[in-house]
């Protein structure tokens, strides 16, 4: 017996026009094009089994966006109407609550919360602790380091060296010098196996020591060439031979500016002697406990985590071999590192995390643990140290 026609849908020109249109468009989304096709399909009289059978959908479905139209209109079909989603099972006053047992306390049995044992000490689900800690930026299981520096100097160093490394002087060379001392020659106790598709290199977790070397370099900010050296020692004898090196390599004429760290060579009184002697030689201290502003402690770590970390080494022989190549090779192309942060605004910095740590800790008074709500990333001493080691010998990384 065949249907009945349906009662056709009274559709506006200008409304059919536009859902035409859409229709038409090909990032429209499918959900949607099935709205449009079940109101030009009940526009134009199909029964709504029909319909339905013809749009591969059910017949609720056809209902509801006929009901919908005819309700809202064209607004109805494109936008979906709010809908009020799961329930709150938990309160603001009992979010808060954990926030707050998790910065200000610790569990009896550890030095951090897990998601379990907060969720077994505030009676929730670890889902709900792990959504709240997420919302709230909180990672108790992580911890970062960092020091401020105490010398009464640090901004007047800070301004000199920032302003060597930005605005280098003419008619001289400004070198970064300094020692990367006990550097093993490790040999793993078993052949290292192989890289293959879908398994990484895999080496044995023990290994056999074969002496250590220090090696001492000095790169040149303004090309990227480095000076090194590798003896047995980081003495003050060293620390001269390494000089006359330096001595030799650099043209007569120029004069040299040095970067040294505080270490206890650096300033023994035959280096002081030697360095009086040579009038061309300019030695500029960094600040106590800030040898991140030595830009060679960067290129240090280019060389270990390239050539160092996981190279094995049967000998220190071979291993003062392999930095010496690795020195050479990186002379072939050097790449300044770039240095993009002024004197002023790590002097900003560091005084402002200063002030965030002496008014009080996370742990500490009511203020300061609002202050970290508000400004997470304001509490996190550690990011000083690690915002003053972007600089990038492939390009500039602006400070944030």
């Amino acid at each position: 017996m065949p249907l009945p026609p349906a009662v056709g849908l009274a559709l506006d020109n200008a409304d059919r026009k536009e859902l035409m249109a859409i229709r038409q468009h090909r990032s429209a989304p499918r959900g949607l094009v099935l709205r449009i096709n079940i109101i030009l399909g009940a526009a134009e009289g199909l029964a709504n089994r029909v319909l339905a059978r013809k749009l591969s959908t059910s017949v609720p479905t056809v209902l509801l966006w006929r009901k919908r139209y005819e309700s809202d209109g064209i607004r109805g079909i494109l936008a979906d109407r709010p809908r009020p989603g799961r329930p709150k099972r938990i309160s603001e006053e009992r979010e808060s609550a954990i926030v707050e047992a998790t910065i200000t306390t610790t569990p009896k049995d550890a030095t951090q919360w897990s998601v379990r044992t907060m969720a077994a000490a505030q009676k929730v689900s670890s889902a709900t602790v792990q959504r709240i800690w997420k919302r709230h930026k909180l990672q108790p299981h992580r911890v970062e380091s960092f020091k401020f520096s105490n010398d009464p100097h640090f901004a007047p160093k800070v301004r000199d060296i920032v302003g060597l490394y930005v605005n280098p002087p003419d008619k001289a060379i400004v070198l970064s010098v300094d020692e990367k001392s006990q550097i093993q020659a490790l040999d793993r106790t078993q052949p290292i196996l192989p890289l293959r598709p879908g398994l990484p290199e895999r080496q044995t977790h023990d290994y056999q020591r074969h002496g250590t070397t220090t090696l001492f370099a000095a790169l040149n900010v303004l090309e990227g060439t480095v000076i090194g050296e590798c003896q047995p020692r980081h003495r003050h004898q060293e620390f001269l031979r390494f000089l006359d090196r330096i001595d030799q390599y650099v043209n007569a004429e120029l004069e040299i500016h040095l970067v040294l760290d505080n270490y206890g060579t650096h300033k023994h009184p035959a280096v002081k002697k030697w360095l009086a002697a040579r009038p061309r030689y300019h030695v500029h201290f960094t600040p106590t406990g800030s040898s991140w502003i030595n830009q060679i402690e960067r290129w240090f770590a280019e060389i270990t985590r390239k050539r160092i970390r996981r190279g094995t080494f049967r000998s220190v022989r071979d291993l003062i071999k392999a930095i010496q190549d690795y020195i050479r090779l990186y002379n072939r192309n050097p790449r300044p590192f770039q240095w993009v942060a002024s004197a002023s605004r790590i002097i900003r910095k560091v005084n402002k995390y200063k002030g965030t740590s002496k008014t009080g800790d996370q742990r500490g008074s009511a203020p300061a643990r609002q202050a970290c709500r508000s400004a997470p990333l304001a509490c996190m001493i550690w990011i000083v140290e690690n915002h003053f080691h972007e600089w990038d010998h492939r390009k500039a990384i602006t400070w944030p």
